[in-house]
């Protein structure tokens, strides 16, 4: 089990925490998404490390920017 940690900006609601969360946890390999609206940090478990690249993208596919990215 791995686990890595984002920080996402632009998240203002609910609905941003919804849609970030979908993204991510549509890639391969992702067992679990857990998102903090307040803090915009991002937990992601996977069984296998995941690719930062596919988080980078699942968060730009919602809409939304990786801090330091």
């Amino acid at each position: 089990m791995a686990t890595s940690t984002y920080t996402v900006t632009g998240m203002t609601c609910g609905h941003c925490v919804a849609s970030v969360r979908r993204e991510i946890a549509g890639i391969p390999g992702v067992t679990g998404v857990d998102v903090d609206l307040e803090t915009g940090r991002v937990q992601v478990e996977s069984a296998a490390p995941i690719d930062s690249a596919a988080v980078l993208a699942a968060v730009d596919e919602a809409g939304y920017r990786l801090a330091d990215a």
